[in-house]
């Protein structure tokens, strides 16, 4: 009982802390501008091709605008900035880079995760920029044109003496936190059963619902390592300062899987988009973005019209 009152005030402390100053803690952040601001965002030029491939009969939302849907997760693909009310992150960033390549002004819609199919689906929004993987059930209702790599990472507390997670084998015995219903939870319990079968020790994988309860449960010794998307566990052992990668890997383990610009079914827009990030690619400000948000790591080489996707599981 001692233990689990001792945890529970751990828990209250860290999610009090983040509550009363999480505005200037991510501003503090080193090497991230969250400025409301964003003086030092990128802008881009129109890029003659991509408008050229806009179809004719396309009629946007807004006249001269283009409007994306975004769900604000984790910094740093989006987040608010220290007014807790301006989206900033990669994934804004590039949506302002591709709206500049058509000539449009962005606007930015703010979306809850389940509510984004149907915000495109219905019109609310031209296109969605938020962190979705291409997958082979959502190209039956979706177009998509890629621009990163979707990558997962296994962190390790900064004085583990765990040095690399790149193989099944790496994980065998131990104590490891993912998330419920995901990519990286298959990859890791496939990888368990790999290890079971070889004879080695099994994986206890952890769940927990809050982001405050992961990190204390992995600084106090109760897990080993936490596997999540690696962009926002990159964030937050810059921040912190408490943690380090000892491994990445695609999403679609053992297949690669991308995350795209994602347009209407047959509305057309997939090759514009296409065109203008592959323009934004060969001039260099497409990693000058990946750069200011520290997701090198994720770059891709082409961007991609409709690529062969995660298979339905």
């Amino acid at each position: 009982m001692r233990l689990r009152a001792h945890l529970a005030s751990l828990v209250l402390a860290s999610v009090t802390g983040l509550v009363a100053g999480i505005a200037p803690t991510l501003a503090a952040a080193p090497g991230f501008d969250l400025s409301p601001a964003q003086q030092s965002r990128i802008r881009g030029t129109q890029d003659p091709a991509a408008i050229k491939a806009i179809p004719s009969n396309f009629a946007f939302i807004g006249k001269d605008v283009l409007t994306v849907g975004i769900v604000v997760a984790h910094p740093p693909i989006s987040t608010y900035a220290s007014d807790a009310k301006t989206v900033v992150g990669f994934d804004p960033d590039l949506a302002q880079l591709v709206a500049d390549s058509l000539g449009k002004r962005l606007d930015l819609v703010i979306l809850a995760w389940p509510d984004w199919p149907l915000a495109l689906a219905s019109g609310k929004v031209d296109v969605v920029i938020s962190n979705v993987t291409v997958t082979e059930q959502r190209k039956t209702k979706f177009d998509f044109s890629t621009y990163r790599q979707d990558q997962l990472g296994f962190y390790v507390r900064s004085d583990s003496p765990i040095r690399q997670i790149t193989e099944p084998k790496d994980v065998a015995g131990l104590r490891i936190i993912t998330d419920a219903g995901t990519n990286q939870e298959k990859i890791l319990l496939e990888w368990d059963r790999q290890n079971v079968a070889h004879g080695l020790k099994p994986v206890s994988v952890q769940y927990y619902d809050d982001d405050a309860v992961k990190s204390v449960a992995l600084q106090s010794g109760r897990a080993d390592a936490i596997f999540s998307v690696n962009a926002m566990l990159a964030y937050d052992a810059a921040r912190r300062g408490k943690t380090r990668q000892v491994g990445t890997l695609s999403g679609g383990w053992p297949r690669t899987a991308e995350v795209a610009v994602t347009s209407r079914k047959g509305s057309g827009l997939a090759d514009a988009f296409t065109i203008a990030l592959n323009g934004l690619i060969q001039n260099g400000q497409y990693r000058a973005v990946l750069a200011r948000w520290h997701l090198e790591s994720e770059a891709i080489g082409k961007a991609a019209t409709n690529p062969p996707g995660l298979p339905n599981s």
